[in-house]
């Protein structure tokens, strides 16, 4: 991965040639235009995150750092055909944790996971998002982040020695920023 103003021509026409320009599936984008097919290649770190609205309760956050795997033809090949051929693959695995039991294995991110789909960043991007969050007064209710990378402002230690718990406690008490 670079920065986009880094790619030479050969470069993105080489990306160009990897890519599909499928008309996009009515079903789902009414409006049509294009969907871009691509498989991405595996060992990148990568950062998926979801924002779930929850009734009576707003934004919630869910992060899960972890690297792209790049599967057999034949599995990728079955797994694709049962989805949407015009949208783009990115097989994910994430970094699992035995202090979690979201994390404790990749069942049950995908079992606490809000659905399916998530947007996926390059890095590991989890504490910036967690730090983020807390600014605007969004909770975390799953990530898979190291503590000793975790920024969040010194009161919200007031709301508790859990800190999930704490995070939902002190956006709540100080209410949203977005």
């Amino acid at each position: 991965m670079k920065p986009y103003w880094e790619i030479n021509e050969e470069e993105a026409n080489d990306c160009l040639d990897a890519t599909t320009w499928y008309p996009a599936n009515r079903d789902y984008f009414r409006g049509g235009g294009y969907s871009s097919k691509f498989v991405t290649d595996g060992e990148m770190p990568v950062t998926m995150c979801r924002l779930n609205l929850v009734d009576g309760l707003g934004p919630v956050l869910q992060i899960a750092e972890g690297w792209t795997i790049s599967l057999p033809a034949e599995v990728h090949k079955i797994l694709d055909e049962r989805t949407d051929k015009t949208w783009p693959t990115t097989w994910f695995v994430p970094r699992l944790s035995e202090a979690s039991t979201a994390f404790s294995d990749v069942y049950n991110v995908m079992a606490n996971w809000g659905a399916n789909h998530g947007a996926i960043s390059y890095g590991h991007i989890g504490a910036d998002l967690i730090t983020l969050a807390s600014m605007l007064r969004i909770p975390v209710n799953m990530h898979n982040v190291s503590s000793a990378d975790i920024f969040r402002p010194s009161v919200w230690q007031s709301f508790g020695m859990e800190t999930e718990g704490s995070d939902y406690r002190a956006c709540a008490t100080y209410g949203n920023l977005y």
